[in-house]
């Protein structure tokens, strides 16, 4: 057995050690085990190069990382939470729903990759959601804020579960249509993308209820917490709320 083409795994640990770029380190650990394994200079070449073309959407989605970090470095969180506080109806809940209904929505078509936590939640719908929260009058501290994020990511991930359920396409559709096959039930997969329908709906409407418990717990703690500081309570009924308490 040839075990010179595990010279490729020591250029990769001491590249890293080194702190050398990633990307160079992994090219030439590639070309060491190839050189070592016998292979010739243009067979590696094609092999890198067809490794490129096969794997391109996941360089796509890797390049998406720095350009978001771009964006944000040049205020697009700042811009997003802007952008929401302009809209005086405007709440966490409304925006949370709409959000989630518009992810599956996608999800069912088969647009799974058009949102997701790198694209949008991070970036978009977190700063949006702490924007709307405090336009609304909850109270806010650092526990709340991450508690907003991580209902922001919860929403999309409940969206895109059970969204893409219902996409015809969808590998788990396929894999039950081939698993009832091979058990000699023949089923189409718009019947199975059918049936995924009810589960979808269902989610939607736990979800929003989560949403909208979420606001409400926010806002008892917002009114509980200008009691306790002298303040006056906010008027439930009152179509808008004022961020600071009245002394």
């Amino acid at each position: 057995m040839n075990y010179w083409p595990l010279l490729g795994v020591a250029v990769v640990v001491a590249g890293f050690v080194l702190k050398r770029n990633p990307l160079l380190v992994v090219v030439m650990a590639g070309l060491v085990s190839g050189l070592a394994a016998g292979m010739g200079v243009g067979d590696l070449l094609a092999l890198i190069g067809n490794s490129f073309v096969s794997n391109r959407a996941l360089l796509l989605f890797v390049l998406t990382l720095p350009v978001i970090g771009l964006l944000e470095h040049h205020g697009l969180r700042e811009r997003a939470q802007d952008w929401i506080a302009g809209f005086r109806s405007m709440t966490l809940a409304r925006l949370l729903i709409s959000y989630l209904g518009l992810r599956q929505l996608l999800s069912m078509f088969g647009l799974i990759d058009l949102a997701g936590h790198a694209q949008t939640v991070r970036p978009l719908l977190a700063p949006m959601s702490e924007a709307a929260a405090a336009k609304d009058g909850e109270a806010r501290d650092e526990t709340t804020d991450e508690r907003i994020r991580a209902l922001a990511a919860a929403t999309d991930n409940v969206g895109r579960f059970f969204g893409e359920d219902v996409f015809l396409a969808f590998g788990a559709v396929l894999l039950i249509q081939g698993f009832y096959e091979r058990q000699g039930i023949h089923l189409e997969p718009l019947a199975i993308a059918l049936w995924a329908l009810p589960t979808a709906i269902a989610a939607f409407v736990i979800h929003a209820v989560r949403i909208v418990w979420f606001q409400r717990t926010l806002r008892r703690s917002s009114a509980r917490e200008r009691t306790r500081r002298g303040g006056t309570p906010p008027d439930p009924g009152a179509p808008e709320r004022s961020q600071e308490g009245t002394p």
